[in-house]
């Protein structure tokens, strides 16, 4: 086994804690969130609890208050697989009051599973952990992510050596098992992985009529990774009706296998009722799904690489940067931006490319948005390539592997 590798999201929580009542951390299975518990800095001297275990299980829903009413701080793990327990903490943290007395995980989106947002309301908040981005795995969390600065600065970093994103990182994805080499045959990883998911968190969520079908639903969507989504367009080649292929979707994205990236409007109320873009949570089981285990003549190349970036700004925004919000930019048939990061008044947009070299046209989209996005503070075009240059005003290259640090 490997050494425990720090979470960027670490100093958020511990912050968190020192707030709220309650603190809640959510995100795929296998994403480590057990490890980190237990051995993230300022967490492991809590008391730990896993409602994976039996006999904390069983201990939970014969005396649910028996179990969480205590002086001590206490972290409880996957704690939705009892819902009355999240009862009984409410009526602690009710006459307690004190933060930092509950750190909840689990692997399903409390903040949207019937009952249990209600009985936390006011009391708690909420973080995910992503799978591992690339600042972690390069141990490279200690400094504010390159997004965060450029926000502010619009300045280049000093000059230093620069790594490409390289093919093999974008098909092992962010699961730790497989992204620190704790296993040796990710596709078997993986597909342990998906009949684990299958058999245990949907059944616990929503019971499945066909698990068949939604198993295919699941590959079709991840061969649909990075496009707008379509429920009716989708559920047609699934052999699904729309109602079924909606509700499979929403547990896919309870459980956080896939997420919803929401387009980029000057109407903000607008917003809600276009079209989203569809992502699966890690480019590994992305690719997995997708039956892709190299990149030579594969067209789908493209939507895997904007897949592991999504994850990336993803986690760097959830972990480090959480008053930001992730968006894209389409004007159909037209011109299209990948991903575009709002804060506050202002924003900036990002055009990803996988290869290393990059050529006018790929501008098209970032010059479109500016044009019509006055507050747009800078458009970045982010390829494989070594150089960081400014384009023209407001406009730069920047490789990858600088963006995601």
């Amino acid at each position: 086994m490997t050494a425990y590798l720090s979470r960027d999201i670490g100093g958020k929580i511990l912050e968190a804690l020192r707030e709220m009542p309650v603190v809640v951390v959510t995100g795929m299975r296998q994403t480590g969130k057990s490890t980190f518990l237990q051995k993230q800095a300022g967490l492991s001297n809590r008391r730990y609890i896993s409602l994976d275990d039996f006999a904390y299980l069983e201990a939970a829903r014969e005396n649910p208050t028996g179990l969480v009413d205590t002086d001590e701080a206490v972290t409880i793990d996957e704690a939705q697989k009892c819902p009355d327990i999240l009862i009984a903490i409410k009526k602690v943290v009710d006459r307690k009051k004190r933060h930092g007395q509950f750190l909840l995980s689990g692997s399903a989106n409390f903040a949207i599973l019937k009952g249990i947002s209600e009985s936390l309301a006011g009391r708690s908040v909420y973080f995910t952990l992503h799978p591992f981005t690339r600042r972690e795995l390069s141990v490279n969390i200690s400094e504010k992510p390159f997004l965060c600065r450029f926000f502010k600065t619009q300045q280049l970093p000093k000059t230093r050596s620069v790594h490409p994103v390289m093919a093999e990182e974008v098909l092992q994805g962010g699961m730790p098992s497989v992204c620190l080499g704790d296993v040796k045959n990710k596709f078997l990883w993986f597909k342990g992985y998906e009949q684990t998911y299958l058999e245990r968190d949907v059944r616990e969520l929503s019971h499945i009529g066909n698990a068949i079908l939604f198993r295919h639903l699941m590959r079709m969507t991840a061969l649909r990774t990075g496009q707008l989504l379509s429920p009716s367009q989708l559920g047609r080649d699934a052999k699904l009706n729309v109602a079924t292929t909606s509700r499979y979707l929403s547990l896919l994205e309870t459980s956080f296998v896939i997420s919803r990236l929401s387009p980029y409007l000057r109407n903000k109320a607008s917003r809600l009722i276009k079209s989203p873009k569809v992502y699966i949570g890690d480019s590994g089981l992305a690719c997995y799904l997708a039956g892709i285990d190299g990149f030579e003549s594969e067209p789908l190349k493209g939507a895997m690489f904007e897949t592991y970036i999504a994850q990336n700004l993803s986690g760097i925004i959830d972990a480090r940067w959480p008053e930001a919000v992730l968006y894209f930019w389409n004007i159909q048939g037209r011109y299209e931006v990948d991903f575009v990061i709002e804060s506050g008044n202002k924003c900036i947009a990002i055009e990803a490319k996988a290869a290393a070299r990059w050529e006018e046209r790929d501008l098209a989209g970032l010059k479109a948005f500016l044009s019509t996005t006055p507050h747009c503070i800078a458009a970045i075009l982010a390829y494989n390539g070594a150089e960081a240059v400014q384009i023209a005003e407001r406009i730069w290259a920047i490789p990858l592997d600088i963006v995601l640090s």
